[in-house]
Protein backbone atom coordinates (compact mmCIF):
# COMPACT_ATOMS: atom_id res chain seq x y z
CA UNK A 1 0.00 0.00 0.00
CA UNK A 2 1.55 3.30 -1.09
CA UNK A 3 1.82 5.81 1.79
CA UNK A 4 -0.56 8.76 1.41
CA UNK A 5 -1.86 11.64 3.48
CA UNK A 6 -5.08 11.04 5.40
CA UNK A 7 -8.03 13.26 6.29
CA UNK A 8 -10.27 11.84 9.03
CA UNK A 9 -13.70 13.46 9.16
CA UNK A 10 -15.71 12.81 12.30
CA UNK A 11 -19.20 13.98 13.23
CA UNK A 12 -20.92 13.57 16.58
CA UNK A 13 -23.98 11.37 17.19
CA UNK A 14 -24.70 10.43 13.56
CA UNK A 15 -27.16 7.53 13.34
CA UNK A 16 -25.63 5.32 10.60
CA UNK A 17 -28.96 4.84 8.80
CA UNK A 18 -29.42 8.60 8.23
CA UNK A 19 -27.45 8.92 4.98
CA UNK A 20 -28.56 8.81 1.38
CA UNK A 21 -25.89 6.21 0.61
CA UNK A 22 -27.34 4.04 3.42
CA UNK A 23 -30.69 4.02 1.65
CA UNK A 24 -32.53 6.59 3.73
CA UNK A 25 -35.52 7.79 1.69
CA UNK A 26 -35.58 11.40 2.93
CA UNK A 27 -32.17 12.66 4.02
CA UNK A 28 -29.99 14.75 1.70
CA UNK A 29 -26.26 13.97 2.12
CA UNK A 30 -24.78 14.54 -1.34
CA UNK A 31 -21.17 14.90 -0.18
CA UNK A 32 -21.17 11.74 1.91
CA UNK A 33 -22.95 9.93 -0.92
CA UNK A 34 -20.22 10.97 -3.37
CA UNK A 35 -17.55 9.89 -0.89
CA UNK A 36 -19.20 6.47 -0.56
CA UNK A 37 -19.55 6.19 -4.35
CA UNK A 38 -15.81 6.64 -4.81
CA UNK A 39 -14.90 4.49 -1.82
CA UNK A 40 -16.00 1.66 0.47
CA UNK A 41 -18.78 1.86 3.07
CA UNK A 42 -18.98 -0.48 6.05
CA UNK A 43 -22.62 -1.22 6.79
CA UNK A 44 -22.10 -2.80 10.24
CA UNK A 45 -19.59 -0.59 12.05
CA UNK A 46 -19.59 0.03 15.80
CA UNK A 47 -18.34 2.59 18.27
CA UNK A 48 -16.40 1.25 21.25
CA UNK A 49 -18.85 3.05 23.54
CA UNK A 50 -22.16 4.80 22.75
CA UNK A 51 -21.32 8.01 24.61
CA UNK A 52 -18.90 10.76 23.60
CA UNK A 53 -15.90 10.81 25.92
CA UNK A 54 -15.07 7.07 26.22
CA UNK A 55 -15.85 6.58 22.51
CA UNK A 56 -13.25 9.18 21.59
CA UNK A 57 -10.66 7.76 23.99
CA UNK A 58 -11.04 4.35 22.32
CA UNK A 59 -10.88 5.88 18.84
CA UNK A 60 -7.64 7.68 19.74
CA UNK A 61 -5.90 4.67 21.27
CA UNK A 62 -7.29 1.93 19.04
CA UNK A 63 -8.25 -0.07 22.12
CA UNK A 64 -11.51 -0.97 23.79
CA UNK A 65 -12.50 0.77 26.99
CA UNK A 66 -12.09 -2.42 29.03
CA UNK A 67 -8.43 -2.28 27.93
CA UNK A 68 -7.73 1.40 28.58
CA UNK A 69 -10.07 2.32 31.45
CA UNK A 70 -11.76 5.54 30.25
CA UNK A 71 -15.37 4.86 31.17
CA UNK A 72 -17.71 7.84 31.01
CA UNK A 73 -18.08 11.58 30.38
CA UNK A 74 -16.28 12.36 33.63
CA UNK A 75 -13.19 10.34 32.70
CA UNK A 76 -11.60 12.00 29.68
CA UNK A 77 -8.59 10.89 27.65
CA UNK A 78 -5.45 12.49 29.10
CA UNK A 79 -2.75 11.04 26.84
CA UNK A 80 -1.58 8.44 29.38
CA UNK A 81 -2.31 5.60 26.95
CA UNK A 82 -0.44 6.22 23.65
CA UNK A 83 -2.66 7.21 20.73
CA UNK A 84 -2.07 6.92 17.01
CA UNK A 85 -1.42 10.68 17.16
CA UNK A 86 1.45 10.13 19.61
CA UNK A 87 2.97 7.32 17.57
CA UNK A 88 2.85 9.18 14.26
CA UNK A 89 4.15 12.44 15.71
CA UNK A 90 7.07 10.62 17.30
CA UNK A 91 7.88 9.11 13.90
CA UNK A 92 8.03 12.48 12.20
CA UNK A 93 4.51 12.80 10.76
CA UNK A 94 2.54 16.00 11.14
CA UNK A 95 -0.72 15.13 12.93
CA UNK A 96 -3.17 18.01 13.36
CA UNK A 97 -6.68 18.18 14.83
CA UNK A 98 -9.37 20.74 14.10
CA UNK A 99 -12.51 20.88 16.25
CA UNK A 100 -14.07 18.67 18.89
CA UNK A 101 -11.80 16.27 20.74
CA UNK A 102 -13.57 15.90 24.12
CA UNK A 103 -10.27 15.05 25.81
CA UNK A 104 -9.07 16.24 29.22
CA UNK A 105 -7.60 19.45 27.83
CA UNK A 106 -5.12 21.87 29.40
CA UNK A 107 -1.89 20.39 30.70
CA UNK A 108 -2.22 17.12 28.80
CA UNK A 109 -0.33 15.96 25.73
CA UNK A 110 -2.94 14.28 23.57
CA UNK A 111 -0.38 13.47 20.89
CA UNK A 112 -1.19 15.99 18.15
CA UNK A 113 1.39 18.24 16.56
CA UNK A 114 -1.19 21.00 16.87
CA UNK A 115 -4.79 21.33 18.10
CA UNK A 116 -6.82 23.99 16.27
CA UNK A 117 -9.99 25.33 17.94
CA UNK A 118 -10.27 22.26 20.19
CA UNK A 119 -13.30 21.42 22.34
CA UNK A 120 -12.41 19.55 25.51
CA UNK A 121 -14.46 18.48 28.53
CA UNK A 122 -15.54 21.30 30.79
CA UNK A 123 -13.02 22.25 33.47
CA UNK A 124 -10.79 19.29 32.67
CA UNK A 125 -13.15 17.03 34.62
CA UNK A 126 -16.32 16.81 32.50
CA UNK A 127 -19.59 15.41 33.81
CA UNK A 128 -18.96 14.74 37.50
CA UNK A 129 -22.55 13.77 38.25
CA UNK A 130 -22.26 10.97 35.72
CA UNK A 131 -19.73 9.30 38.02
CA UNK A 132 -22.55 8.34 40.39
CA UNK A 133 -23.45 4.75 39.56
CA UNK A 134 -24.96 3.36 42.75
CA UNK A 135 -28.35 4.84 41.86
CA UNK A 136 -30.07 6.17 38.76
CA UNK A 137 -30.67 9.90 39.12
CA UNK A 138 -33.02 11.89 36.94
CA UNK A 139 -31.04 14.43 34.94
CA UNK A 140 -32.26 18.01 34.79
CA UNK A 141 -32.67 19.68 31.41
CA UNK A 142 -34.31 16.79 29.58
CA UNK A 143 -36.89 19.24 28.25
CA UNK A 144 -34.29 20.88 26.03
CA UNK A 145 -34.28 18.01 23.53
CA UNK A 146 -37.80 18.99 22.48
CA UNK A 147 -37.70 22.67 23.41
CA UNK A 148 -34.61 23.61 21.39
CA UNK A 149 -35.57 21.64 18.26
CA UNK A 150 -36.30 23.91 15.33
CA UNK A 151 -34.80 26.34 12.80
CA UNK A 152 -32.01 28.70 13.77
CA UNK A 153 -28.41 28.82 14.87
CA UNK A 154 -26.78 27.45 17.99
CA UNK A 155 -23.27 27.82 19.34
CA UNK A 156 -22.64 24.38 17.82
CA UNK A 157 -23.68 25.28 14.25
CA UNK A 158 -21.51 28.41 14.45
CA UNK A 159 -18.60 26.34 15.79
CA UNK A 160 -18.98 23.76 13.02
CA UNK A 161 -18.63 26.46 10.36
CA UNK A 162 -15.47 27.66 12.08
CA UNK A 163 -14.12 24.08 12.10
CA UNK A 164 -14.78 23.80 8.35
CA UNK A 165 -13.09 27.16 7.77
CA UNK A 166 -10.00 26.27 9.80
CA UNK A 167 -9.67 22.90 8.07
CA UNK A 168 -9.80 24.59 4.66
CA UNK A 169 -7.17 27.11 5.74
CA UNK A 170 -4.89 24.34 7.00
CA UNK A 171 -5.19 22.41 3.73
CA UNK A 172 -4.39 25.47 1.62
CA UNK A 173 -1.35 26.24 3.78
CA UNK A 174 -0.27 22.58 3.80
CA UNK A 175 -0.26 22.58 0.00
CA UNK A 176 2.43 25.27 0.14
CA UNK A 177 4.68 23.39 2.55
CA UNK A 178 7.05 20.49 1.98
CA UNK A 179 6.31 17.43 4.12
CA UNK A 180 8.93 14.75 4.59
CA UNK A 181 6.27 12.18 5.46
CA UNK A 182 2.52 11.86 4.89
CA UNK A 183 0.41 13.93 7.27
CA UNK A 184 -2.92 13.26 9.02
CA UNK A 185 -5.61 15.92 9.48
CA UNK A 186 -8.38 15.04 11.96
CA UNK A 187 -11.43 17.27 11.39
CA UNK A 188 -14.09 16.75 14.05
CA UNK A 189 -17.52 18.41 13.83
CA UNK A 190 -20.24 18.59 16.50
CA UNK A 191 -23.39 18.10 14.38
CA UNK A 192 -25.79 16.35 14.52
CA UNK A 193 -25.35 16.33 18.32
CA UNK A 194 -28.23 18.08 20.11
CA UNK A 195 -29.45 20.82 20.59
CA UNK A 196 -31.56 19.98 17.56
CA UNK A 197 -31.40 23.56 16.28
CA UNK A 198 -30.62 23.40 12.56
CA UNK A 199 -29.80 26.20 10.10
CA UNK A 200 -33.11 27.24 8.50
CA UNK A 201 -32.07 26.30 4.96
CA UNK A 202 -31.58 22.73 6.16
CA UNK A 203 -34.41 22.55 8.71
CA UNK A 204 -37.18 23.58 6.32
CA UNK A 205 -36.26 21.10 3.61
CA UNK A 206 -37.52 18.45 6.08
CA UNK A 207 -40.16 20.39 8.01
CA UNK A 208 -42.04 20.93 4.75
CA UNK A 209 -42.23 17.17 4.14
CA UNK A 210 -44.14 14.33 5.72
CA UNK A 211 -41.80 12.58 8.15
CA UNK A 212 -42.63 9.06 9.40
CA UNK A 213 -42.73 8.63 13.17
CA UNK A 214 -39.79 6.73 14.71
CA UNK A 215 -40.15 2.96 14.83
CA UNK A 216 -41.83 1.47 17.90
CA UNK A 217 -42.59 4.99 19.09
CA UNK A 218 -46.13 4.19 20.18
CA UNK A 219 -45.98 3.50 23.92
CA UNK A 220 -47.78 0.19 23.56
CA UNK A 221 -45.10 -1.00 21.12
CA UNK A 222 -42.01 -0.06 23.11
CA UNK A 223 -39.92 -2.95 24.44
CA UNK A 224 -39.52 -3.24 28.19
CA UNK A 225 -36.11 -3.95 29.66
CA UNK A 226 -34.69 -2.81 33.02
CA UNK A 227 -31.67 -1.16 31.39
CA UNK A 228 -33.83 0.80 28.93
CA UNK A 229 -36.25 1.76 31.69
CA UNK A 230 -33.40 3.15 33.79
CA UNK A 231 -32.01 5.15 30.86
CA UNK A 232 -35.42 6.57 29.92
CA UNK A 233 -35.97 7.63 33.56
CA UNK A 234 -32.51 9.18 33.81
CA UNK A 235 -32.54 11.40 30.73
CA UNK A 236 -36.31 11.98 30.66
CA UNK A 237 -36.30 13.25 27.06
CA UNK A 238 -39.45 11.70 25.68
CA UNK A 239 -41.81 12.91 28.40
CA UNK A 240 -41.40 16.41 26.98
CA UNK A 241 -42.65 15.46 23.51
CA UNK A 242 -46.34 16.27 23.81
CA UNK A 243 -47.51 15.79 20.22
CA UNK A 244 -46.54 14.33 16.83
CA UNK A 245 -45.58 17.88 15.80
CA UNK A 246 -43.01 17.98 18.61
CA UNK A 247 -41.53 14.73 17.33
CA UNK A 248 -41.53 16.03 13.76
CA UNK A 249 -39.73 19.20 14.85
CA UNK A 250 -37.01 17.10 16.49
CA UNK A 251 -36.66 14.86 13.44
CA UNK A 252 -36.47 17.86 11.10
CA UNK A 253 -33.86 19.43 13.39
CA UNK A 254 -31.76 16.27 13.43
CA UNK A 255 -32.05 15.72 9.68
CA UNK A 256 -31.20 19.38 9.15
CA UNK A 257 -28.06 19.01 11.27
CA UNK A 258 -27.02 15.93 9.28
CA UNK A 259 -27.38 17.95 6.06
CA UNK A 260 -25.48 20.80 7.72
CA UNK A 261 -22.51 18.61 8.64
CA UNK A 262 -22.63 17.12 5.14
CA UNK A 263 -22.34 20.66 3.75
CA UNK A 264 -19.33 21.40 5.95
CA UNK A 265 -17.71 18.10 4.96
CA UNK A 266 -18.23 19.10 1.33
CA UNK A 267 -16.28 22.31 1.94
CA UNK A 268 -13.32 20.37 3.34
CA UNK A 269 -13.37 17.87 0.46
CA UNK A 270 -13.61 20.75 -2.04
CA UNK A 271 -10.50 22.29 -0.47
CA UNK A 272 -8.68 19.00 -0.99
CA UNK A 273 -9.51 19.22 -4.69
CA UNK A 274 -8.75 22.93 -5.00
CA UNK A 275 -5.31 22.57 -3.42
CA UNK A 276 -4.32 19.63 -5.61
CA UNK A 277 -3.95 17.39 -2.55
CA UNK A 278 -6.83 15.01 -3.32
CA UNK A 279 -4.78 12.55 -5.40
CA UNK A 280 -2.29 12.12 -2.54
CA UNK A 281 -4.82 11.96 0.27
CA UNK A 282 -7.15 9.23 1.49
CA UNK A 283 -10.32 10.11 3.41
CA UNK A 284 -12.18 8.41 6.26
CA UNK A 285 -15.59 9.47 7.56
CA UNK A 286 -17.22 8.27 10.76
CA UNK A 287 -19.02 9.49 13.89
CA UNK A 288 -18.18 8.96 17.55
CA UNK A 289 -21.49 7.07 18.05
CA UNK A 290 -25.08 7.13 16.84
CA UNK A 291 -28.44 8.41 18.11
CA UNK A 292 -31.66 6.57 18.96
CA UNK A 293 -33.63 9.40 17.35
CA UNK A 294 -36.93 8.51 18.97
CA UNK A 295 -36.88 4.79 18.18
CA UNK A 296 -38.59 2.88 21.02
CA UNK A 297 -39.29 6.26 22.66
CA UNK A 298 -35.56 6.84 23.26
CA UNK A 299 -33.52 9.91 22.30
CA UNK A 300 -29.80 10.53 22.50
CA UNK A 301 -27.34 7.65 22.70
CA UNK A 302 -26.35 5.28 25.55
CA UNK A 303 -28.06 2.10 24.30
CA UNK A 304 -26.70 -0.95 22.49
CA UNK A 305 -29.18 -0.76 19.63
CA UNK A 306 -27.82 -0.25 16.12
CA UNK A 307 -29.11 3.34 16.07
CA UNK A 308 -26.90 4.25 19.03
CA UNK A 309 -23.93 1.84 19.06
CA UNK A 310 -23.66 1.74 15.27
CA UNK A 311 -21.67 4.35 13.34
CA UNK A 312 -21.28 5.39 9.71
CA UNK A 313 -17.89 4.39 8.32
CA UNK A 314 -16.59 5.24 4.83
CA UNK A 315 -13.07 5.13 3.41
CA UNK A 316 -11.96 6.41 0.02
CA UNK A 317 -8.80 7.05 -1.95
CA UNK A 318 -5.88 5.26 -3.53
CA UNK A 319 -6.04 1.48 -3.19
CA UNK A 320 -9.61 1.47 -1.87
CA UNK A 321 -12.39 -0.13 -3.94
CA UNK A 322 -14.95 2.27 -5.39
CA UNK A 323 -18.66 1.85 -4.73
CA UNK A 324 -18.21 -1.17 -2.47
CA UNK A 325 -20.23 -2.00 0.64
CA UNK A 326 -18.86 -4.37 3.28
CA UNK A 327 -21.15 -6.19 5.71
CA UNK A 328 -18.36 -7.75 7.81
CA UNK A 329 -18.67 -6.10 11.26
CA UNK A 330 -16.13 -3.33 11.79
CA UNK A 331 -15.09 -1.38 14.87
CA UNK A 332 -13.49 1.94 15.65
CA UNK A 333 -10.50 0.00 16.97
CA UNK A 334 -9.91 -1.02 13.33
CA UNK A 335 -9.14 2.60 12.47
CA UNK A 336 -5.78 2.58 14.32
CA UNK A 337 -4.11 -0.03 12.06
CA UNK A 338 -5.77 1.59 9.02
CA UNK A 339 -4.20 4.95 9.90
CA UNK A 340 -0.79 3.35 10.28
CA UNK A 341 -1.10 1.51 6.99
CA UNK A 342 -2.33 4.65 5.22
CA UNK A 343 0.73 6.71 6.04
CA UNK A 344 3.25 3.86 5.84
CA UNK A 345 4.03 3.56 9.56
CA UNK A 346 4.59 0.19 11.25
CA UNK A 347 1.93 -0.86 13.74
CA UNK A 348 3.18 -1.14 17.34
CA UNK A 349 3.25 -4.76 18.49
CA UNK A 350 1.11 -4.73 21.63
CA UNK A 351 -2.43 -5.59 22.69
CA UNK A 352 -4.26 -3.77 19.92
CA UNK A 353 -7.16 -5.94 18.75
CA UNK A 354 -8.07 -3.98 15.63
CA UNK A 355 -7.84 -5.29 12.08
CA UNK A 356 -7.06 -2.76 9.36
CA UNK A 357 -10.02 -1.47 7.37
CA UNK A 358 -7.97 -2.14 4.24
CA UNK A 359 -8.11 -5.87 4.96
CA UNK A 360 -11.78 -5.77 5.93
CA UNK A 361 -12.60 -3.93 2.71
CA UNK A 362 -10.90 -6.69 0.72
CA UNK A 363 -12.85 -9.53 2.33
CA UNK A 364 -10.95 -10.36 5.52
CA UNK A 365 -13.10 -11.96 8.24
CA UNK A 366 -10.85 -11.68 11.31
CA UNK A 367 -11.49 -13.55 14.54
CA UNK A 368 -10.96 -10.44 16.66
CA UNK A 369 -13.96 -9.35 18.76
CA UNK A 370 -16.29 -6.49 17.84
CA UNK A 371 -17.44 -5.04 21.15
CA UNK A 372 -19.24 -1.93 22.39
CA UNK A 373 -19.59 -1.20 26.10
CA UNK A 374 -21.33 1.36 28.30
CA UNK A 375 -20.53 2.36 31.88
CA UNK A 376 -22.06 5.82 32.20
CA UNK A 377 -25.18 7.74 33.20
CA UNK A 378 -28.39 5.82 33.66
CA UNK A 379 -26.73 2.42 34.05
CA UNK A 380 -26.59 0.54 37.35
CA UNK A 381 -24.31 -2.08 35.78
CA UNK A 382 -22.11 -2.30 32.73
CA UNK A 383 -23.66 -3.07 29.34
CA UNK A 384 -21.68 -4.83 26.61
CA UNK A 385 -22.53 -6.00 23.10
CA UNK A 386 -20.65 -8.60 21.10
CA UNK A 387 -21.20 -9.38 17.43
CA UNK A 388 -21.15 -13.13 16.77
CA UNK A 389 -21.78 -13.61 13.07
CA UNK A 390 -25.38 -12.71 12.33
CA UNK A 391 -26.19 -12.34 16.02
CA UNK A 392 -25.76 -9.42 18.38
CA UNK A 393 -25.54 -10.41 22.03
CA UNK A 394 -26.11 -7.74 24.70
CA UNK A 395 -24.96 -8.52 28.24
CA UNK A 396 -26.17 -6.39 31.17
CA UNK A 397 -24.53 -6.91 34.55
CA UNK A 398 -27.26 -7.85 37.01
CA UNK A 399 -29.94 -7.77 34.32
CA UNK A 400 -31.27 -10.16 31.69
CA UNK A 401 -29.49 -10.26 28.31
CA UNK A 402 -30.76 -9.46 24.82
CA UNK A 403 -30.14 -11.36 21.58
CA UNK A 404 -30.91 -10.19 18.05
CA UNK A 405 -30.59 -11.94 14.71
CA UNK A 406 -29.49 -8.99 12.57
CA UNK A 407 -29.77 -10.97 9.35
CA UNK A 408 -33.42 -11.91 9.84
CA UNK A 409 -34.31 -8.88 11.97
CA UNK A 410 -32.09 -5.88 11.08
CA UNK A 411 -34.46 -3.47 12.84
CA UNK A 412 -34.06 -5.35 16.16
CA UNK A 413 -37.77 -5.79 16.66
CA UNK A 414 -37.58 -9.26 18.22
CA UNK A 415 -35.44 -10.03 21.26
CA UNK A 416 -34.63 -13.73 21.10
CA UNK A 417 -32.98 -14.02 24.52
CA UNK A 418 -36.05 -15.56 26.13
CA UNK A 419 -36.83 -17.94 23.27
CA UNK A 420 -35.98 -21.57 24.20
CA UNK A 421 -35.25 -22.25 20.53
CA UNK A 422 -32.26 -19.86 20.80
CA UNK A 423 -31.00 -20.95 24.23
CA UNK A 424 -27.93 -22.64 22.75
CA UNK A 425 -27.05 -19.55 20.68
CA UNK A 426 -27.48 -17.33 23.73
CA UNK A 427 -25.17 -19.53 25.80
CA UNK A 428 -22.60 -19.66 23.00
CA UNK A 429 -22.61 -15.87 22.70
CA UNK A 430 -22.11 -15.41 26.43
CA UNK A 431 -19.25 -17.90 26.39
CA UNK A 432 -17.59 -16.00 23.54
CA UNK A 433 -18.00 -12.68 25.34
CA UNK A 434 -16.43 -14.08 28.50
CA UNK A 435 -13.49 -15.32 26.43
CA UNK A 436 -12.83 -11.64 25.61
CA UNK A 437 -13.66 -10.01 28.95
CA UNK A 438 -15.25 -10.68 32.31
CA UNK A 439 -18.29 -8.34 32.41
CA UNK A 440 -18.56 -8.38 36.18
CA UNK A 441 -14.84 -7.68 36.67
CA UNK A 442 -14.94 -4.84 34.14
CA UNK A 443 -18.05 -3.38 35.80
CA UNK A 444 -16.37 -3.50 39.22
CA UNK A 445 -13.19 -1.93 37.83
CA UNK A 446 -15.13 0.89 36.17
CA UNK A 447 -17.03 1.63 39.39
CA UNK A 448 -13.81 1.69 41.45
CA UNK A 449 -12.33 4.24 39.06
CA UNK A 450 -15.54 6.30 39.07
CA UNK A 451 -15.66 6.20 42.84
CA UNK A 452 -12.09 7.48 43.07
CA UNK A 453 -12.77 10.30 40.61
CA UNK A 454 -15.95 11.21 42.46
CA UNK A 455 -14.10 11.39 45.78
CA UNK A 456 -11.39 13.56 44.18
CA UNK A 457 -14.10 15.93 42.94
CA UNK A 458 -15.52 16.37 46.43
CA UNK A 459 -17.91 13.45 46.64
CA UNK A 460 -21.54 12.90 45.80
CA UNK A 461 -22.72 16.14 47.39
CA UNK A 462 -20.35 18.20 45.26
CA UNK A 463 -21.43 16.37 42.10
CA UNK A 464 -25.10 17.00 42.83
CA UNK A 465 -24.39 20.65 43.58
CA UNK A 466 -22.66 21.10 40.22
CA UNK A 467 -25.89 20.34 38.39
CA UNK A 468 -26.38 18.72 34.99
CA UNK A 469 -24.41 19.68 31.93
CA UNK A 470 -26.67 19.22 28.90
CA UNK A 471 -23.81 19.48 26.42
CA UNK A 472 -20.20 20.66 26.46
CA UNK A 473 -19.91 24.35 25.53
CA UNK A 474 -18.25 25.29 22.27
CA UNK A 475 -14.91 27.09 22.71
CA UNK A 476 -15.41 30.64 23.91
CA UNK A 477 -18.98 30.07 25.10
CA UNK A 478 -20.40 29.58 28.57
CA UNK A 479 -21.62 26.25 29.89
CA UNK A 480 -25.33 25.98 30.63
CA UNK A 481 -25.85 23.99 33.80
CA UNK A 482 -29.33 22.65 34.48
Amino acid sequence: MQPKNLVILMSDEHNPAIMGCAGHPIISTPNLDRLAARGTRFTDAYTASPICVPARAAFATGKYNFQIGYWDNGDAYDGAVPSWHHVLRERGHEVVSVGKLHFKGAGCDHGFSREIAPMHVIGGHGDIKGLIRDEVLKRAGGDKMAKLAGPGESTYTIYDREIAAQAQIWLHEAAERRHEKPWVLFVSFVAPHFPLTAPPEHFYRYWDRELPMPKLYDKASRPSHPYLDDYAFCVDYDTHFKSPQDVKRALAGYYGLVSSVDENIGKVLAALDATGLAADTRVLYTSDHGDNLGARGLWGKSTLYQESAGVPLIIAGDGIARGRTVAEPASHVDVYPFVMECVGAPLPKDDHLGHSLFGLSEGDAPARPVVSEYHAIGSRGGATLLRVGRYKYCHYVGRRPQLFDLEADPQELHDLAGDPAHAATLADCERKLRAVLDPEEVDARAKRRQGALLAKAGGKAAALAQGDLGFTPAPGTKAEMN
